[in-house]
């Protein structure tokens, strides 16, 4: 068994200024990436034998992905580098991985986990057709293998990743039919005096709205989705949506990118033993993790979107001071001016956070009207119905007991894209707080293992 060391779980911003700074205080640390290359999913890099500029590829954030990057090829003979590894467990002082069907179990002496985030979806009537993605799928669908998610494409939800993708899919020359963001515009200006806390940030968001519109895309806002059309073979042909004015319309397509903005990978942190706390702002829950990375667990550190959604610059923030208390409480010396520099920096970070919350808010509504015969957990096939069946005739009213009596989150996704929808559901037919309703706990493996990755263990 090797000794224990220090583990950074993720390749991405968070990952890459973690490594490097543990790198610098003489550690080689080892660093788990389930990606095949580093970036993570902001900066994810391209194969290696495309050649596309890191201008087409990550627009204004080209410089930011370039340097990150360049800071991971400087690391790589100064790490144990472990790509195409999957952290699946965490269990007392130990790691557990998996890579090419083969099981290795880590100790660490220090845990530094950059999970990342992935999207936050609100189901639609009909999202479980075929041409249904994420943005972030849709998103990779561009840069790892240069094409397309559909010859038209309707991009539906809210968040500044709405309009990042939807940017990105314009540049490559993607055919857009419409943006559509079931956020107001009333409350982009009420969130005005946070978002200026990044100005830059702003005017780029900004620019992607201008650019869209001269492109002659519709960009409409205050929207309420209705149903996306097809069929099951020939999956999407259409989808359909109510104005700000209440007007209802269709739109003829072949895919639909859905989203709305980010919810943490938080099944390690679960697994961890991590404390949790509830975000009335977003509606949903983060561990808890001080300003300087620290869980309510010792040797357990949290950074990047995994434990706040701060974006990426915040994230490479995140890993820096995460690993920066991890060498603290290792005994090694660290620069305390330098610690609060970086804290003061992610207070800006936080501000422009809660402002995007204020002007892109999670459509708690839309989950409370959808038809019973929605479906919400797409794994499992489990309705709104049903949902709403276990809260009224078995009495349901957490989210965990309503899991146990419908199955819901209990598939392939371990609830990462219904619960936040679900819970709402729960929460309205219940009559109760969302906090109440709770979290789905995490459960290892946090991603499927294949049946040959057991026997081999045997």
């Amino acid at each position: 068994m090797a000794e224990p060391g220090v583990i950074v779980i993720g390749a991405g911003p968070a990952g890459v200024r973690a490594a490097e700074e543990l790198v610098a205080a003489g550690l080689r640390p080892v660093v788990i990436d389930e990606g095949r290359r580093d970036g993570g999913q902001i900066y994810r890099r391209q194969p290696e034998h495309f050649t596309r500029s890191y201008e087409s590829l990550y627009g204004a954030e080209a410089a930011r992905a370039a340097a990150v990057h360049q800071s991971f090829d400087a690391l790589r003979g100064k790490i144990d580098y472990r790509p195409e590894t999957l952290a699946w467990n965490i269990s007392e002082g130990h790691l557990h991985v998996v890579s090419n069907h083969r099981t290795e179990k880590l100790p660490y002496a220090a845990l530094v986990v950059c999970s990342g985030a992935t999207d936050r979806l609100m189901p639609v009537p009909g999202w479980e057709l075929s041409g249904v993605f994420s943005l972030g799928a849709s998103q990779i669908a561009l840069k790892s293998q240069a094409c397309s998610i559909g010859d038209r494409v309707v991009f539906l939800g809210s968040g500044p990743l709405l309009y990042l993708v939807a940017m990105q899919y314009l540049k490559a020359g993607a055919n857009i039919a419409a943006v559509l963001d079931t956020s107001r515009l009333r409350h982009q200006i009420a969130a005005l005096p946070k978002l200026l806390a990044r100005p830059q940030l702003l005017r780029q968001g900004l620019s992607y709205i201008a650019a869209l519109r001269k492109a002659g895309i519709p960009v409409l806002s205050g929207i309420t989705p209705v149903a996306i059309g097809g069929d099951a073979e020939q999956g999407v042909d259409k989808l359909s949506y109510r104005d700000a004015a209440g007007q209802t319309h269709t739109l003829t397509c072949d895919a639909v990118a859905l989203g709305y903005h980010l919810r943490p990978e938080t099944q390690l942190a679960d697994l961890a033993g991590c404390a949790f706390r509830y975000d009335d702002e977003t509606r949903q829950w983060f561990p808890q993790v001080s300003m300087e990375g620290r869980s309510s667990v010792a040797n357990v550190y949290l950074a990047g979107d995994g434990a706040r959604i701060l974006g990426a610059e915040g994230a490479e923030n995140a890993g820096r001071l995460a690993a920066l208390s991890a060498l603290a409480d290792l005994g090694h010396a660290t620069d305390a001016g330098r610690v609060a520099t970086l804290g003061r920096g992610q207070v800006k970070m936080e501000s422009f956070r809660r402002g995007l919350a204020q002007a892109f808010p999670w459509p708690a509504a839309q989950a409370a009207s959808l038809p019973d015969d929605t479906i919400v957990c797409r794994c499992e096939c489990i309705t709104a119905g049903e949902l709403r069946r276990v809260v009224n005739d078995m009495g349901a009213q957490e989210a965990n007991r309503a899991k146990a009596f419908s199955r819901v989150g209990m598939g392939r996704c371990q609830g990462r894209y219904c619960a936040n929808a679900g819970a709402e559901i729960i929460a309205h037919a219940a009559g109760v707080p969302l906090e109440q309703v709770g979290r789905l706990r995490g459960q290892a493996p946090v991603k499927p293992l294949s049946f040959r990755t057991r026997e081999e263990q045997t």
